[in-house]
This record gives structure tokens, C-alpha cells and sequence, in this order.
């Protein structure tokens, strides 16, 4: 007989540890074949390495990490089928799936469009994790982390969104959004390596 607890054990423990801070990712693990994505994959990566260093010094804190991930409009896929068929991907595409492959203890949800919020469960674990603060990272800065920022400011949530782990097509439209995020939503911007990081 297995001695490893069943699906309805785990079940009846307590769901989550409190975590004050959470680290979102936003559609990090990512085909990136979209028109325009040649423009994005060398800064995307650049952006990867930043946060997977960034994710071990606050998962090493006690820090949750949440994947969020377009589902790209398959609706019977699952975050690991995802994930898999990233990672098979040539290049940096798959190394950026490689890099950042969640942990056993990261949770990781799939959305239909661009907030991390909209039409997923997000929020509802943002409250049993008892989150205040969240940490956005991920692609793109003036899209899915633009908006994924203002609907956690909507929602009363402090928000830092690390410059140098988010990354965009075209260096202006990021500049552009991160202004938008600093002055209008009152994200902190700070790097990576900044305080409190």
C-alpha cells in the first residue's frame, strides 16, 4: 500500500501558508509566435534571467510565486502541456521556459486574455494566501503586465513591477508603460536588485 497521502488527504490540509508578498510571472512561458515577437524574444530573455534571479532570492523569503499564462485559445490544455511544448521550442524561447519552470510549490493558473485577473481565479487566491503586495513580472510591459498591474491597483493591492524583468517589442512602448504604471497606478518600478527585492 503507498504511504504517500491521497488526492483527498492533501486535500484536507490547510490550502496555503500566508504570504504577505507574491511574485506574479505573466505569460512567461511562451510560444512568442505572434508577428513582431523577433523584437521581443532577446529582451524577453534578458528579462527572464533578471526574474528567475529575483524568484530564488524571495522564494528563498518565504515569497509564493503565481504563473499566469494565456492559454492561447486551446481550451482543453493544462499549465504543464504549456509548458512542455515551450521548453521543446529552439533558442531562447525554450530557455526561457527552461529557466523559469515553476517549482513544486508555485502555483500557476491559465487566462483567456490579457489580465492575470480576468476570468481566472486568481484573486480568490491572492485572498486565501492573505497577499498585500504583489510583484508583477513578465511579457508583455505595455500589454498583459500593464494591465494585470492596473487591475491589482484597482483591487487596493501595492505594486512593484521590476523594470528589468519585464520586457516589451519596441524599448519605447515599455519606457512608456512603465511611466504610465509609476505615475498613474503608483507602481514602484525600482529594478530587481532594488531595495526590499
Amino acid at each position: 500500500m503507498s504511504t504517500q497521502p491521497s488526492f483527498f488527504q492533501q486535500a484536507e490540509k490547510p490550502r496555503f501558508r500566508p504570504s504577505p508578498r507574491v511574485l506574479l510571472l505573466v505569460d512567461f512561458i511562451n510560444p512568442m509566435q505572434f508577428p513582431g515577437a523577433e523584437n521581443l524574444v532577446p529582451a524577453a530573455l534578458q528579462a527572464a534571467q533578471a526574474t528567475a534571479r529575483l524568484k530564488k532570492r524571495l522564494t528563498a523569503s518565504g515569497v509564493t510565486a503565481i504563473y499566469a499564462n494565456d492559454n492561447y485559445g486551446i481550451w482543453r490544455s493544462e499549465f504543464k502541456d504549456l509548458l512542455t511544448a515551450c521548453k521543446a521550442l529552439p533558442g531562447a524561447r525554450g530557455e526561457i521556459a527552461t529557466l523559469l519552470e515553476p517549482g513544486d510549490n508555485d502555483l500557476t493558473i491559465l487566462k483567456p486574455l490579457h489580465s492575470a485577473f480576468h476570468s481566472t481565479p486568481l484573486e480568490h487566491l491572492l485572498k486565501q494566501l492573505k497577499a498585500r503586495e504583489l510583484i508583477v513580472a513578465g511579457l508583455a510591459a505595455d500589454m498583459c503586465v500593464h494591465l494585470t498591474a492596473m487591475d491589482a491597483y484597482m483591487r487596493g493591492f501595492k505594486v512593484w513591477v521590476p523594470r528589468d524583468c519585464t520586457a516589451a517589442e519596441n524599448e519605447e512602448f515599455k519606457v512608456a508603460a512603465l511611466r504610465q504604471m509609476s505615475q498613474v497606478l503608483k507602481c514602484s518600478v525600482r529594478k530587481s536588485t532594488g531595495r526590499s527585492g
